[in-house]
């Protein structure tokens, strides 16, 4: 009920935002006047935006890629007539889609002035900061799913019966008060029997190297930026780019070499192998996205979209980017130098 008197509000203060008012002239006469005045300035500071499709199609493309995904995974049957590689690929390309023509509108409404109020800028700014914030949680998760093995590989006291044998658990095996499954699973040592961890100097390493480069060079562009400096912005966000794809290149070599040469698996029951792929993978994939933010930053930059005082897009894109390189620095001092050498146990 809260949330449907909520909306109800919010229906109310648009409608009188929106709605003209009546005032009466010095003849008597009824004129109609809007919220705008006679040179079509908004008289208020905030951005309503125009009704958009992009929330409804971004949903349905968002569910059609999870079917697809749970399909193409668990099942070999068809689901809408599609098998699921298909329709996970129909969704992503939707996804896509949608991500392109929302932001397409976004810079469409920076560029007529809509949303450059002070207002709305801090506005956008909060919302960058929360997101980041969100972010920062969400590698919370993962890094406490590595942790948990790697500080943690002991089990409990053992469960004992009253004959003064061990209780056993579903699997047969000796039963313990805490962490039963997690200390069989290890063995009850970190790294598990086993795995062979990657050595955190030699590509790990190189990859810190690189994203600490990137760091200097984004923040160059953003100084350039602010100073009116063309050229250095361009090279700033070419350099930062090209940092980014070879990155990722070298993070696909580090995966073939852990996949081919069966350093530990990821799936399988293996907590090291899930938990280490899925930190860094997720990683990855943010570094894929931060690149792509800034592949378009430089485009727009290019075209002149930017200047000294008005150039929060890009200023958004360089505040991921620095988050994806404390992440990573995180990643590799935890998980590549600590944990896989095992001295978190």
């Amino acid at each position: 009920m809260l949330h449907l008197r909520a909306l109800r509000c919010l229906a109310r203060l648009s409608a009188l935002l929106l709605a003209p008012t009546i005032s009466v002239s010095p003849q008597g006469e009824q004129t109609q006047q809007d919220t705008t005045d006679m040179a079509g300035d908004v008289k208020h500071d905030y951005h309503l935006v125009n009704p958009s499709p992009w929330p409804l199609v971004g949903s349905v493309t968002a569910m059609v890629m999870m079917l697809g995904a749970v399909v193409w995974r668990y099942s070999e049957q068809k689901l809408f007539g599609m098998s699921g590689p298909w329709l996970f690929f129909l969704g992503l390309a939707g996804v896509l889609f949608t991500m392109a023509g929302w932001w397409r509108d976004v810079v469409r409404e920076s560029l007529r002035g809509e949303n450059t109020t002070s207002v709305v800028r801090i506005g956008l700014r909060y919302g960058m900061v929360l997101f980041i914030l969100s972010e920062v949680m969400f590698f919370v998760a993962w890094f406490w799913a590595f942790f948990a093995g790697a500080l943690f590989p002991d089990a409990g006291p053992a469960i004992m019966l009253s004959d003064g044998t061990q209780m056993l658990n579903a699997e047969g095996l000796p039963a313990y008060l805490q962490n039963d499954a997690k200390f069989h699973a290890l063995g009850g040592e970190w790294p598990p029997e086993g795995v062979r961890p990657l050595s955190p100097w030699g590509l790990p390493l190189v990859n810190t190297i690189i994203l600490l480069l990137s760091g200097t060079t984004v923040t160059w562009a953003h100084h350039a930026v602010t100073i009116g400096d063309k050229e250095g912005f361009k090279w700033g966000m070419i350099s930062t780019i090209g940092l980014g794809v070879i990155f990722s290149f070298f993070q696909a070599i580090e995966y073939y070499e852990a996949l081919a040469l069966n350093l530990f698996a990821f799936n399988n029951g293996s907590i090291y192998g899930s938990s280490f792929f899925m930190a860094t993978g997720f990683h990855g994939l943010h570094v894929i996205i931060g690149t792509l933010f800034l592949i378009v930053c430089l485009f727009r930059g290019l075209r002149g979209q930017f200047t000294e005082d008005r150039h929060f897009g890009f200023e958004a894109a360089a505040w991921y980017w620095h988050f994806v390189d404390v992440v990573w620095l995180f990643l590799f001092a935890m998980i590549y130098v600590l944990g896989n050498q095992g001295l978190l146990s």
